[in-house]
């Protein structure tokens, strides 16, 4: 009985080791073109453009940030299910200085909800999908 034990420790932790290997080359080879084809890329020149009208939720990230890529795939997921119902976005903060400085984005992540450009929610640091799910469909309807 202990040496089966034994054998499914071994196997749970070689598990673990793999699923942390595969996690951490995903995060290390992060770039948000590969994300949803629904998520908008933003910048200094395209931003109030997006944001004026309707609903939409900005992802304020940097590439060095591992909690920013943490939440990558979870923007990417929002961005697919809300498709058409309201604007899902992200801005790099290192090649958009501009963008973050007028909503004084200092801790990344920092997610904000803007209706009709007017911002309505942020959120600073990582939350769970529901979060953003439930403020968003708050201010759909």
């Amino acid at each position: 009985m202990s040496t089966l034990i034994w054998v499914l420790l071994g196997i749970f932790t070689l598990y673990l080791i793999y699923s942390t290997y595969k996690r951490y080359k995903l995060v290390k080879n992060y770039s948000p073109e590969n994300e949803s084809d629904k998520l908008v890329l933003l910048n200094d020149k395209n931003f109030n453009k997006h944001i004026d009208r309707g609903v939409v939720l900005v992802d304020f990230w940097a590439p060095w940030c591992g909690p920013c890529k943490m939440i990558a795939p979870l923007v990417s997921e929002l961005a697919d299910q809300f498709d058409g119902k309201a604007g899902i976005g992200k801005l790099n903060v290192d090649e958009n200085k501009a963008t973050a400085a007028k909503y004084g984005v200092r801790s990344i992540p920092t997610i904000i909800l803007f209706k009709n450009g007017e911002i309505v929610q942020q959120f600073v640091g990582i939350k769970s999908k529901a979060t953003y799910a439930k403020a968003i469909e708050a201010m759909l309807s």
